[in-house]
């Protein structure tokens, strides 16, 4: 059994991933200042060999005991966000970042940092591999996210390139699932509780940018391979068949029999105009890839978000 901090433990994927890892026998202590995530995320899970400890990963860490492994996903992570939050999403990139760090050194504790597809920003290379530097406006609106994660990543290589901290980075591409708010301003909880609602579906752009979109298991089978491969190097964990936005929208539209209509507003700045990950090196590394197809992982998330509108939330 080894004892494992995750940050960001009570959002929608830090809760999940608390999850797996009670499930296969660790011990788990969560962190969270449940700026954006919820205790209803992990209130079933108190119970279990897991301790919450409410805090600002911006200050210092402090974990007593033992701590073998720490998973830092602590961040703002969508654009409605880290758009209201952007000083936060910096702070929690650069000073969380250095301070969850700290604690694996202190620790002699290894380390997993969630980063993002964002860090590839409206890629010119597609699909997008690990080599790929990316293409970021570091001064638009979006660049407090992207840039945030991107000094995560190289403040996490200098950690394990100086200190000899064995790290591990992914970069997450597009996950849903149940657990993510109604109003968390992603492309799938939007469509699905404006279609439940019967409310016009709103698309921007005129909906033939791209996304690759993966079920919440499947990324965290992904991380769980991660921590357990041999390499430092950052790696993709995404499903690489890409749909446009208004297919998304169309499938959600028919799967909830909803008579909303789809309507049209202009695309906000920066927004990538095609995301897919190239997940050669998770085949070859991690002998992983998603297992759930895009109707039956939406099929699963309905009943979680037409509970939420029933209950007006």
């Amino acid at each position: 059994m080894a004892r494992i901090v995750v940050t960001g433990a009570a959002g929608f994927i830090g809760s999940h991933l608390c999850e797996a890892l009670l499930d296969r026998g660790d011990a788990v202590v969560a962190i969270d200042n449940l700026r954006t995530g919820s205790m209803a995320n992990i209130a079933h899970l108190r119970d279990r060999n897991f301790e919450f400890i409410r805090h600002d990963v911006t200050r210092y860490i402090d974990v007593e005991g033992q701590v073998d492994f720490i998973l830092h996903f602590a961040s703002p992570a969508s654009p409605v966000d880290y758009l209201e939050l952007p000083i936060q999403t910096l702070k929690v990139g650069s000073l969380g970042t250095h301070n969850a760090l700290g604690l694996a050194k202190a620790k002699g504790a290894k380390f997993l940092i969630a980063s993002t597809s964002e860090v590839y920003g409206d890629p010119l290379v597609h699909p997008q591999t690990e080599s790929y530097w990316g293409n970021v406006n570091p001064i638009g609106p979006r660049g407090v996210y992207d840039e945030a994660k991107r000094f995560a990543e190289a403040i996490t290589l200098a950690y394990h390139r100086y200190h000899g901290l064995d790290t591990r980075i992914v970069r997450i591409f597009n996950t849903y699932g149940p657990r993510m708010r109604l109003h968390d301003g992603r492309a799938v909880p939007a469509f699905m509780s404006q279609a439940l609602r019967g409310e016009d579906v709103t698309i921007f752009g005129d909906g033939t940018q791209t996304r690759s979109f993966q079920f919440i298991s499947d990324l965290v089978d992904g991380i769980l391979k991660l921590m357990e491969a041999p390499t430092n190097d950052p790696v993709n964990i995404g499903n690489p068949h890409e749909v446009s936005i208004r297919e998304i929208a169309e499938i959600i539209v028919r799967l909830v029999n909803s008579k909303s209509k789809l309507v049209v507003r202009p695309l906000p700045v920066d927004d990538p105009k095609q995301r897919q990950p190239d997940i050669t090196r998770a085949r070859t590394l991690l002998g992983w890839e998603p297992k759930v197809g895009l109707e039956e992982g939406l099929q699963k998330t309905v009943g979680y978000f037409r509970a939420k509108v029933e209950a007006g939330l």
